[in-house]
């Protein structure tokens, strides 16, 4: 099986699994209700180092074009509902996932 990332905006959790073998679990923020994060299955395609403003040290696209998963340069906002529908983490986080991420990596945002 292959590595997959599983966004539950409800428990404001990013898991990391291995099939179905949990490898990491880590705090994320999501959008707000105006700008829900979209539920759905996507791809990451692609990454994109210190991309500069609200993104932090890094941006990993999905599939679905405007929405990503990326740093922030406002941790306080980690745990809460308040991006334009991105998920959103710690930089020290977002580094981590992406050191064990590639393109292709399958996302399932759901509540």
């Amino acid at each position: 099986m292959a590595k997959w990332i599983n966004v539950s905006t409800a428990n404001h959790q990013l898991k990391l699994f291995d099939g179905n073998k949990l490898i990491k679990t880590y705090p994320i923020a999501v959008g707000k209700i105006l700008t829900p994060s979209p539920s759905g299955t996507y791809t990451i395609i692609n990454k994109q180092r210190n991309p500069g403003g609200p993104f932090g040290v890094l941006w990993m696209g999905l599939s679905k074009p405007h929405y990503g998963i990326h740093g922030t340069n406002n941790p306080a906002s980690i745990g809460k509902n308040v991006s334009h529908g991105c998920i959103r983490m710690f930089n020290h986080d977002v580094l981590d996932l992406s050191s064990r991420v590639s393109i292709g990596t399958s996302v399932v945002i759901h509540k």
